[in-house]
């Protein structure tokens, strides 16, 4: 089960991509943005989107068909929540990896 201490900070995350691999499933986090809830014209807010897939492949060589996302909150909860979901997913998919 992946946990908090496997993963990097909010001030890494603001400037670079954090990737990693548990037992056969590859992750990503990384910072993102997306129109702003509050709806305002060309607002944006920034996210934390996580990855998930399977390995041998990188990221970029993967099928985005094969790609699970999800996007939280930019801060200390989103990254903890974000594991979270990675160990759903790790659950719920674990005989693809």
């Amino acid at each position: 089960m992946l946990d908090r201490s496997q993963f990097m900070p909010i001030v890494y995350l603001k400037k670079a991509k954090f990737t990693g691999s548990y037992k056969g499933m590859r992750y990503r986090m990384e910072k993102a943005s997306r129109p702003a809830e509050s709806g305002g014209e060309g607002e944006e807010e920034t996210i934390l989107t996580v990855s998930a897939w399977p390995e041998p492949l990188s990221f970029d060589a993967t099928p985005k068909n094969q790609i699970l996302q999800e996007g939280f909150s930019f801060d200390e909860k989103g990254i903890e929540s974000g594991i979270q979901w990675l160990n759903q997913v790790y659950d719920t998919v674990r005989n693809r990896y």
